[in-house]
């Protein structure tokens, strides 16, 4: 009797912890043609929430009744404030060192804003949420302190009377801005606010499940959203681009020779690709729709940004069969709006820093300490004296 021979099947790489299940979450899902918050699906909530009521809907847990959303904005706004230390140590550091990132800058704040809050070291549900309603409030205020410096200007107070999207904007660029750019900021924080068990969250969870301080762990989770594989994209994805409209200026080459020897030269174009999403990042499409109408508003020298985004999305779907994911359009967007190029990962914590305290607060509620196991590839048995 014969036995058919084993069928050899390729090994499972699950480095980086690919397509492992880590946890159970109640308060995001992401699947290949929905990014759910809560329940509710990120396109119904781009076209009709705002980002405040995201933020209450991810926090408290639930979407807010119109008495509820008065109450949360109104207590938000009144914290955006933050202690004059805090502040005067971010112009310090601004000044005295221009070329340090915005993210390590906002890390900082963050740290410092934690020996201030007299909830600090308390992990109860009531104090959890206390801190996260400060950290809302107070992170746009770190980021327009950061840049205002930067720019050799003085720091603006926020303005309470303007939404969350709004005052960001007024606290970095120093004008009040309209209601389309407004609009556009509030849609991109919606379209930010969450994303289950990404790098930074898992990051922020990580750290919490030592019982450890929301501080702490906010600081972890801005470390990994730095990075350029994570929160760093959207940024990356802008230097990409003004790269290409230097090298084809004038019709020095086209924008298909450009890819072209970017592909040759193995270049890491950012903003494409998605470790979830295989079939493209739905939040991709419906940022490049708000952001073209700005440019379409703005004009011609708006506009060429979209339209060689477009021919780059084409050309990367084309030859490499990858789609864009949500920074790919972030960048230009912010481009087109004046925000500084460098602020762009720090108004990606503005809009995050929602959804990392909800899951700090859904770990310490539930708590195990996450602990994964290693597969060791090191020699054994070695003698030290042998």
């Amino acid at each position: 009797m014969t036995t058919a021979p084993a069928t050899a099947t390729k090994p499972v790489d699950t480095r980086g912890l690919a397509g492992q299940t880590v946890g159970d979450t109640a308060i995001c899902a992401v699947t290949q043609t929905e990014l759910i918050y809560r329940g509710y699906e990120i396109a119904d909530l781009a076209d009709n929430a705002t980002f405040e009521e995201v933020a209450h809907l991810l926090l408290v847990g639930h979407k807010p009744s119109a008495s509820e959303l008065h109450a949360f904005k109104s207590e938000v706004a009144s914290m955006r404030a933050i202690p004059a230390s805090v502040r005067a140590a971010i112009v310090n550091i601004a000044k005295e060192s221009p070329n340090a990132h915005p993210m390590s800058i906002l890390r900082s704040g963050i740290s410092l804003l934690s020996h201030l809050d007299p909830d600090c070291e308390d992990n109860s549900p009531a104090a959890g949420m206390r801190k996260s309603k400060r950290l809302l409030a107070q992170i746009p205020t770190i980021i327009g302190v950061c840049q205002r410096t930067l720019e050799g200007k003085a720091p603006l107070d926020p303005d309470a009377s303007l939404d969350h999207s709004a005052n960001l904007l007024w606290m970095i660029t120093g004008s009040k801005p309209d209601a389309l750019a407004a609009k556009i900021l509030d849609v991109s924080l919606v379209l930010y606010a969450e994303h289950d068990f990404n790098a930074s969250t898992f990051s922020c969870r990580t750290i919490a499940s030592t019982e450890t301080d929301m501080h702490s762990a906010i600081c972890g989770g801005i470390g990994a959203l730095k990075g350029p594989l994570h929160g760093g994209a959207n940024e990356m994805a802008m230097e990409m681009l003004k790269d290409v409209d230097r090298d084809c200026a004038g019709g020095a080459m086209t924008v298909d020779a450009w890819m072209q020897r970017a592909f040759v030269e193995k270049r890491k174009l950012m903003g494409f690709g998605h470790r979830v999403y295989k079939n493209g990042d739905h939040r991709a499409g419906i940022l490049r729709r708000w952001g073209l109408k700005l440019a379409d508003k703005q004009g011609p020298n708006s506009k060429k940004w979209f339209d060689m985004g477009d021919t780059v999305q084409a050309i990367m779907l084309r030859d490499k069969n990858i789609h864009p994911n949500v920074d790919f359009p972030c960048g230009m967007t912010y481009f087109i709006m004046g925000i500084p190029v460098p602020q762009y990962t720090p108004i990606f914590v503005a809009s995050r820093i929602s959804g990392w305290c909800a899951h700090i607060m859904e770990q310490h509620a539930a708590n195990r300490i996450i602990r994964p196991l290693a597969s060791y590839t090191g020699p054994m048995q070695l003698k030290w004296n042998g």
